[in-house]
């Protein structure tokens, strides 16, 4: 994203804000390229959110723009799952994209969610 609308977007985005320090987190790992942090309305024992540090949108951007960030953004997710010690009973990484799917916050996340039975459908 480039241009007048990603200043804007990058100066309203709540994760953005995170990345800069301007709002706290409950931060839990970083990288160069992404930040992982607790979600402020836990749906399970352990609840991440990884994100990359760079503003996009979505993950369908993501993976257009930059599928090495993307990648990024999984292994860290991956890390969380094992610091956390969901990675052996299992953990699910989810992606919310657009409204009809949940995204409330613009900035691609990953949901790192464990340390319970994640029964499907979820809820």
């Amino acid at each position: 994203m480039s241009g007048p609308d990603s200043v804007r977007a990058m100066t309203d985005c709540l994760f953005c804000k995170i990345v800069s320090g301007d709002v706290p987190a409950e931060i839990v790992r970083e990288s160069d390229r992404a930040l992982a942090f607790r979600d402020i309305n836990p749906q399970a024992p352990t609840h991440v959110l990884v994100i990359p540090r760079e503003h996009h949108p979505n993950v369908g951007e993501l993976a257009a723009a930059d599928p090495g960030l993307l990648a990024e953004v999984l292994r860290e997710a991956n890390q969380v799952a094992v610091d956390e010690g969901v990675a052996g009973e299992g953990f699910r990484v989810v992606f919310n994209t657009g409204p009809r799917a949940g995204q409330t916050v613009f900035h691609v996340h990953a949901h790192v969610i464990g340390g319970r039975d994640l029964n499907w459908p979820p809820g």
